[in-house]
């Protein structure tokens, strides 16, 4: 297949470009050239900001487009009616950010939309995040009607992610020593790794399926004990349950400071319990999750010791946390 990729050097994208070359497939990249530039030199890249101008893709013709770096309504539309004459199938990387409720359980691709009356802004927040990528899927059907092909995952993990949402755990692990996490414990967990994402998605490409598909994973949700015991496992870490009271009191903050913890209060739970029901049908698969772990924390440890990761508790306070939580304890 002759396929064109918006981006492709970052995270979801490069993953998919790697399986695709791998494939043989000829893949063609539409990007600034700044994230990553030496990635992928072996394959065509075409030079350009899609914000303001993707003329570099006028007469050429592809088989499939796969976009994961659009969030901005007008972005996509741009590369969306510009392609709608000239490719057979676009893939858009959506979230399942785009439905409204957090609370509700088990939603499948039917479930009720984020709100977008009144949305003015084009600016990412968390606030506008999910509205705004309910306006760019409507985009993209609304150039390529039944061509289009949208996909809403959960949190992607894996190699080359540097959010830290995920990667956080296991390089805290592998530090060793008492660790401080919520007692939270059956908090449902859902996640895909970046490599298992890529490769369905090229698949569908492949069989030319079309529709809306949430793609998380695993088969059933982790509990949040499960998944940071299994990024302890070979380390000397003790993970330190700490009651949420004592966390709230002390300022700690989910997501900010335990990633991956959407709250101490189960209010949000249901966007990790999303029907993936669909997407395994259509032959989405999970790696093992000691698989993710591992090849993670090999990439993470390549970086330089002065990288700065946006998450996760510093050491000098949690060092401070724990012996507070441990002079709270009968």
């Amino acid at each position: 297949m002759k396929l064109l990729v918006m981006g492709g050097t970052g995270f979801v994208g490069r993953a998919f470009v790697e399986e695709a070359a791998a494939r043989g497939h000829e893949v063609t990249l539409f990007n600034r050239g700044q994230k990553n530039p030496e990635l992928f030199a072996h394959l065509e890249q075409i030079h350009g900001d899609r914000g303001v101008d993707v003329s570099g893709l006028d007469g050429r013709e592809w088989d499939a487009v796969f976009d994961s770096s659009g969030y901005v309504p007008r972005v996509v539309d741009m590369s969306a009616q510009r392609l709608k004459n000239s490719v057979q199938s676009y893939l858009f990387i959506s979230t399942i950010s785009v439905y409204r409720h957090s609370l509700i359980p088990n939603q499948d691709e039917s479930g009720e939309l984020a709100a977008t009356e009144g949305l003015t802004t084009q600016d990412v927040t968390g606030e506008s995040y999910g509205s705004l990528k309910v306006l760019c899927e409507e985009r993209v059907r609304h150039a390529f009607g039944n061509r289009a092909l949208i996909v809403r995952p959960g949190w992607v993990v894996g190699p080359h992610d540097t959010t830290d949402r995920f990667t956080h755990w296991p390089l805290r692990m592998a530090r060793g020593g008492d660790v401080l996490v919520p007692d939270v414990k059956d908090q449902p967990l859902q996640f895909i790794d970046a490599r298992d994402l890529g490769e369905w998605c090229l698949g569908l490409l492949e069989r030319r399926v079309t529709g809306t598909f949430n793609a998380t994973g695993p088969e059933t949700p982790y509990s949040l004990e499960q998944v940071l015991t299994a990024c302890a496992v070979g380390t000397d870490a003790k993970l330190i349950w700490a009651d949420p009271d004592f966390l709230v009191k002390n300022d700690v903050q989910p997501s900010r400071d335990f990633p991956f913890v959407l709250g101490y209060d189960g209010a949000s739970y249901g966007m990790t319990q999303i029907d993936n029901s669909k997407a395994k049908k259509a032959g989405l698969k999970f790696r093992p999750l000691a698989e993710s772990i591992k090849d993670t924390l090999a990439w993470a440890q390549t970086l330089p010791a002065d990288h700065k990761w946006p998450v996760g508790l510093p050491a000098d306070r949690e060092a401070e946390l724990l012996k507070a939580w441990y002079a709270s304890q009968p």
